[in-house]
């Protein structure tokens, strides 16, 4: 009834005898491990990268052992002279017309300085505008002629989506000759179609001339990009399918399918191994970072306003990608998990994070490993047939194929013994314990014939009772016999046994997540308890030992127990054991009234006193500091209560030998606070009331002093702006006139 692979432990657990368990181990095989090379063995030529190798190894297979992993290394090395394939596809549109001078002149420098780089490059090249429909651009008669309207220097080229202009080739001249040709051409909006263009390069493989070599797209532009479903504002709502639409080098369905997605441009990079260099201006460059993020490999380099930096960005941003390496996989297969750990330049591991698959800084001749971890799943959800996984640098055509295999089979089969006579007289094959019936017979020996075995005309021996359901809807009726229902691997516990298929060791109920309390056996539904639990769940535990209090009582004298837990009497009473009680008074509290009238006479008269307070044994102490030499017990509380005068009264008790006596022993000695100094009080306050006085007075005074200084300053400035000149006053003037004869001298 049970499922014969599982760990060593379980089958041991089900009677399985040790000799007859098998425990295979995986391993790993390089079935093709080629040495990486040092270099392409040439400066010239057009092999295409044959013959070099970078990476190693090449093919593998794994034998997996369902949760025990695998782990091979992958070594890469940057080879020097590695054929380069680079295609420059550009924006044509009117705002970009004085970058295009740039780019023609840009053939035989690019050519030189790759060169520098690798003996091997060859380069093409693409242009593309916009979708040739409204809004996209002006559908005019002579605007789709001269989307411009000018005719010098010369007219502008009519609208396209995307045209091919160059193979990838060698020739650096021809490349400036076909550029040179080119001119520029106009569109409505600001976005262009450049997606739909790049996916074109990169599918129209044989047009473009791709080899399996490093390949480079330099995508040039302006302006932002159109993305699937703006194609709806002119009318197109067919998606893109992502194959190749070439005729006679221009793409012929622009007007037809949608643009392409970011994600579909994405995987078709990632596919065809091609790594993007965006040359944008500054204005759009937020955009293209956006784009970086998604697209497996890729670089951004800011343009300047006429493209005359566009060799040096190629030239940075061709360093920068061929110094990183990404290791990246296809699809696993369901279940299967894959780890990477990686080994760079500075020779530490690093598992965790985007570095464990990522090596940054790799110059030519460096070497860099990878430690890939594969496991497979349980055998219940791993295929049986192998598979195939490719791990591969992103950018690079290079790849490492694993074959994957299970180990879901014991090597007992190939000791089957076919038509065994335990097998119903030959109707089946032996294998490894069991029988595999021939076609037609059915039974654990194959002692029916399956056209026999009506399930309708047996299922009544298969049933408990004429309205159970056959086999208890466990199993199925063969041969008049139950055939339950096996268990899988994640629920072992789940099998269904018995002659109806009635019974499950699942089924039992649980206590805090646990089947049985964690402390029975659940047979047939049912949990079987130890003597020391009880309960459906084997839930309660029937001992007292969880239910007895420091004291030794059980539930503190104050409860019962029940479950391996307190039910206390009083609802005042809670906790563990019944020893806390929230609302209740202290012990001190509670002996405090008797304590006061049988030591100092206060509170009750002394009738009630005696009445109320015979239980107490007193004894009277000097000061509060002798109760200190009283022994201590258990049982023992110090108290310290305050009397109706406002004393502090302090006294030990605990329980006396008798029933119901109290042990005290009181400090005669009361703490009682002092009075008030009266004296003092009133020198302070008639000191405070003088000394607040004479400053007041001191502090009226120097603001009237203040007040009237600045008054008679004033009153002194107003009589000298008010002061008449004498000889202007007419109050001081004579009324005397003198009038002096000027001749008087001369007589």
């Amino acid at each position: 009834m049970w499922e014969r692979c599982d760990t060593a432990r379980a089958l041991l657990g089900r009677g399985c005898p040790p000799h007859r368990l098998e425990d295979p181990r995986g391993s790993v095989v390089l079935v093709k491990n080629r040495n990486i090379t040092f270099g392409s063995g040439r400066r010239r030529g057009g092999g295409g990268g044959r013959g070099v190798t970078q990476l190693q190894p090449q093919s593998v297979r794994l034998h997996l052992r369902p949760g025990e992993p695998q782990s091979f290394e992958v070594k890469f090395r940057r080879v020097e002279d590695y054929p380069v394939d680079l295609y420059y596809l550009m924006d044509l549109s009117f705002s970009m017309e004085d970058d295009l001078p740039n780019v023609k002149q840009l053939g035989a420098d690019l050519m030189e300085e790759m060169r520098n780089v690798t003996g091997d490059v060859r380069m093409g090249f693409g242009a593309f505008v916009d979708k040739t429909v409204m809004p996209f651009i002006s559908v005019a008669k002579d605007m789709l002629e001269n989307p411009c309207k000018r005719t010098e220097p010369w007219p502008c080229t009519p609208p396209f989506t995307y045209r091919h202009v160059l193979s990838l080739t060698a020739n650096g001249s021809l490349f400036t000759e076909l550029v040179g040709g080119q001119r520029i051409s106009g569109n409505l909006d600001s976005p262009e179609g450049g997606l739909e263009a790049l996916m074109q390069a990169a599918v129209c493989e044989e047009q473009i001339g791709w080899r399996n070599v490093t390949r480079l797209l330099v995508f040039s532009t302006d302006a932002g990009f159109h993305f699937a479903g703006d194609g709806k504002l002119g009318g197109i709502v067919l998606p893109n399918d992502g194959l190749c639409h070439l005729q006679e080098n221009v793409y012929t369905k622009g007007i037809s399918q949608d643009y392409p997605s970011v994600g579909h441009i994405a995987e078709t990079l990632r596919r065809k191994n091609i790594q993007i260099i965006f040359a944008v201006t500054e204005d759009v460059t937020h955009l293209y970072e956006g784009l970086r993020s998604i697209f497996p490999k890729s670089a951004v380099g800011t343009l300047s306003n006429n493209s005359h930096n566009i060799l040096q960005i190629i030239v940075e941003a061709y360093n920068a990608l061929t110094s990183e390496v990404v290791m990246e996989n296809s699809k696993l297969p369901p279940g299967y998990h894959i780890s990477y750990a990686s080994r760079c330049k500075d020779g530490g591991p690093r598992h965790g994070g985007r570095g464990r698959r990522r090596c940054s800084g790799i110059s030519v001749g460096d070497e860099v490993s990878f430690n890939v971890s594969i496991t497979a799943p349980p055998c219940a959800a791993a295929s049986r047939r192998p598979s195939r996984v490719v791990i591969k640098p992103q950018g690079y055509s290079e790849e490492v194929e694993v074959l994957l295999s299970a180990i879901c089979e014991c090597s007992c089969q190939k000791d089957t013994i076919p038509h065994s006579p335990w097998c119903s007289h030959g109707n089946g094959s032996l294998e490894c314990g069991a029988c595999r019936c021939e076609e037609g017979r059915v039974g654990t020996f194959c002692e029916c014939v399956k056209e026999e075995a009506d399930e309708a005309a047996d299922s009544h021996l298969c049933r408990r009772d004429n309205a159970s359901d056959v086999c208890s809807g466990h199993g199925d009726c063969v041969c008049g016999k139950c055939v339950c229902q096996k268990s899988g691997q994640n629920k072992p516990h789940h099998a269904y046994y018995g002659p109806f298929c009635e019974c499950s060791d699942g089924g039992c109920d649980q206590h805090r997540g646990r089947r049985c309390g964690g402390h029975g056996r659940c047979v047939c539904g049912e949990c079987v308890c130890p003597p020391a639990f009880g309960g459906r769940a084997c839930e309660c535990p029937l001992g007292l030992e969880a239910c007895l209090s420091p004291d030794g009582q059980v539930c503190g004298g104050r409860g019962q127990c029940h479950c391996g837990a307190c039910l206390c009497r009083d609802d005042r009473f809670q906790g563990k054991t019944c020893e806390l009680c929230p609302s209740c008074p202290d012990i001190c509290t509670v002996h405090r009234e008797c304590v006061l009238c049988r030591a100092f006479s206060l509170g009750f008269s002394p009738k009630e006193c005696q009445r109320r307070c015979a239980h107490l044994n007193l004894t009277l102490v000097g000061q509060a500091g002798d109760l200190a030499t009283v022994a201590p017990s258990a049982g023992l509380h110090r108290c310290m209560e305050v009397d109706t005068e406002g004393c502090r009264v302090h006294f030990v008790m605990r329980a006396g030998e008798k029933e119901h006596s109290v042990c005290v022993h009181v400090a005669r000695e009361r703490e009682c606070p002092s009075g008030p100094n009266v004296m003092l009080i009133t020198a302070v306050l008639s000191g405070s009331v003088v000394v607040l006085g004479v400053a007041l007075l001191l502090l009226w005074k120097l603001l009237t002093s203040i007040h009237d200084r600045r008054e008679f300053a004033r009153f002194q400035s107003e009589l000298e702006r008010r002061r008449w000149n004498r000889k202007d006053n007419p109050i001081y003037r004579s009324a005397i006139t003198t009038v002096v004869n000027p001749k008087y001298k001369e007589y």
